[in-house]
């Protein structure tokens, strides 16, 4: 029998077998969920000004309904809205950021974000010293593949969790001063 076979007996005499067949698909259960979250759900994808038809389309919904949330959406400061023919909308990064650091103020203590900020903090400066250079945008791929004997896979990852680690250092640094961020390299910490 293989782990993933349902054993005879599972069902007794009172149960059959459950009829995968009739499970709702992945697609209709996105498709059948509200329309402000299917919106939502678009909204944090858009990287570039896209139209409200196109938005909608993803969202499985009719445009005047994208538009009246989008609109919405614009008030709160979730998208930014670029005027125009036809008007386009894009999810505004920086309210994203501003949740993100808030998240982190409610779940953890000031104490807790200054130790993880000061772990975060050492690993960075880990990668510094393997690398020589200040931030991984300094790094050449090709240069390391070459210098460091790494294959171009490890080179990649092992940038992409640098970088990974700035983004965290700056969001639990800008929860730890309880302000936004501001795009620059936290400082010391100070407990």
């Amino acid at each position: 029998m293989d782990f993933t076979d349902i054993p005879d007996d599972a069902y007794g005499d009172q149960e059959s077998t459950p009829d995968l067949d009739e499970l709702e698909s992945v697609e209709s259960l996105l498709r059948d969920g509200p329309i402000r979250e299917r919106l939502l759900d678009v909204l944090v994808t858009l990287c570039t000004p896209t139209k409200i038809s196109s938005i909608a389309e993803r969202a499985d919904c009719d445009t005047e309904t994208a538009r009246d949330y989008l609109n919405w959406f614009d008030e709160m400061g979730m998208v930014q809205r670029h005027d125009g023919r036809p008007v386009r909308y894009e999810r505004n990064d920086a309210y994203l950021q501003w949740r993100r650091t808030n998240r982190i103020r409610e779940e953890y203590s000031k104490q807790e974000i200054v130790d993880e900020l000061s772990e975060t903090l050492d690993q960075i400066e880990d990668y510094r010293t393997q690398f020589k250079v200040e931030h991984p945008s300094g790094v050449s791929l090709i240069e390391l593949t070459r210098e460091q004997n790494m294959t171009t896979e490890a080179a990649w990852q092992a940038l992409s969790e640098w970088e990974t680690l700035e983004r965290r250092a700056a969001l639990l640094d800008a929860a730890r001063r309880d302000s936004s961020i501001s795009g620059r390299n936290p400082g010391p910490v100070d407990a």
